[in-house]
């Protein structure tokens, strides 16, 4: 997405600063997970685990869906090509911009030796 913005980025970027929601993004890649079993991995109560799941489903990471007392979370991987994208035009951007630096300091290198 060459016209994404970093506010429209902001969500996504937000719901994976956490160690906790990458984790649970972890666990998701493999297939969907009820709650309570991505909760046994993180030492915190569970309506502190839920708030955190909740962060990734407002972010279009995850999606969860209630079956009687089962609340499963399922990857939305694709939600996460944005910032794929985003992370791939800076670098080009990086890296082109300290071509021409060394580019410059290797002509101002030549010049010193004439």
């Amino acid at each position: 997405m060459a016209n994404q913005t970093p506010d429209d980025l902001s969500p996504l970027f937000a719901a994976l600063a956490d160690p906790t929601r990458r984790a649970v993004i972890k666990a998701l890649s493999s297939g969907p997970r009820p709650v309570s079993h991505l909760a046994e991995a993180h030492d915190m109560a569970l309506p502190s685990f839920l708030k955190h799941i909740d962060k990734l489903e407002r972010a279009g990471v995850i999606a969860t869906q209630k079956t009687g007392r089962v609340r499963t979370c399922h990857l939305h991987a694709d939600a996460l090509a944005p910032a794929q994208d985003w992370l791939a035009q800076e670098a080009k951007q990086w890296g082109d911009a300290l071509d021409r630096l060394s580019a410059h300091l290797d002509a101002v290198e030549q010049e010193k030796k004439i």
